[in-house]
């Protein structure tokens, strides 16, 4: 994995509170997928951390004005771009 090279992606889970990116793609098109995208993760969507529990995980994000908790293992599904 190269930091810098085209196979570097950033996932959800890697971004620290306060931190805000935008949602490049879902990498996961089974259950779990689906489960993001009803609760509203698209690809395009601004997406910011607010917290993390005390142990890392759950995660506190906001998108689109509403806060939703997410594990870090669902949150590795999907691809962000840094703002």
């Amino acid at each position: 994995m190269a930091i810098f090279g085209k196979d570097w992606k950033m996932t959800l889970d890697q971004l620290k509170p306060g931190d805000e990116a935008y949602v490049e793609k879902l990498c996961s098109r089974d259950r779990l997928g689906r489960r993001l995208m009803d609760m509203g993760v698209y690809p395009g969507l601004r997406i910011r951390v607010i917290r993390n529990a005390p142990l890392e995980d759950p995660m506190e994000v906001e998108l689109d004005g509403y806060y939703i908790s997410l594990r870090h293992e669902e949150a590795r599904a999907v691809e962000i771009a840094c703002k």
